[in-house]
């Protein structure tokens, strides 16, 4: 049995934001596997179809900007969306290294059938809380992420999207 002590010092890590955002992160992973498992999908899979899907011809780079996914981790999502034949990579005739990403007919479908499982998975996050708190949490997690933005790993850069091969009306 735990001491007090103990009891105490946990805590200290029970309460704090850090351990809650990772808490619903593990969450929140495991309710949209739940929800996708027919799509043999993961949410930064379905994050960069989406992305591709919108904004056809998109790098790499950009794509990781977009998302917020760090570029070298992407690189192996880009390569099993590959490889289950979800987009293809099309080199640019001014410069063959860059590889612009498209969003193939199969890729196309599989979203669109996706799209009410993911759906599914974003209600069931929320679910237990009521609907004005449902508001009120996505309001200030809006916020605070907007307002870290800048010491993320990975932040989220769509200003720089704009005047890039593929990118058509990066406002989006």
């Amino acid at each position: 049995m735990p001491s007090k002590a103990t009891s105490k010092s946990m805590d200290d890590v029970y309460t704090k934001p850090g351990h809650l955002f990772r808490r619903m992160q593990q969450i929140a992973v495991a309710i949209f596997m739940e929800e996708c498992k027919g799509f043999d999908l993961t949410p930064v899979q379905y994050a960069s179809l989406v992305a591709i899907r919108d904004y056809p011809g998109i790098d790499a780079t950009r794509l990781s900007a977009l998302i917020a996914f760090d570029r070298s981790t992407l690189g192996s999502v880009i390569e099993r969306l590959e490889a289950k034949e979800l987009i293809v990579r099309k080199p640019i005739p001014k410069d063959r290294r860059l590889k612009l990403l498209h969003l193939t007919a199969k890729g196309g479908q599989l979203l669109t059938k996706a799209i009410p499982a993911v759906n599914r998975a974003q209600q069931r996050m929320l679910e237990p809380l009521k609907a004005s708190d449902r508001d009120v949490l996505m309001r200030l997690l809006g916020q605070l992420v907007h307002l870290n933005n800048d010491v993320s790993r990975a932040p989220m850069k769509v200003a720089e999207l704009h005047g890039h091969p593929g990118i058509h009306g990066a406002s989006k």
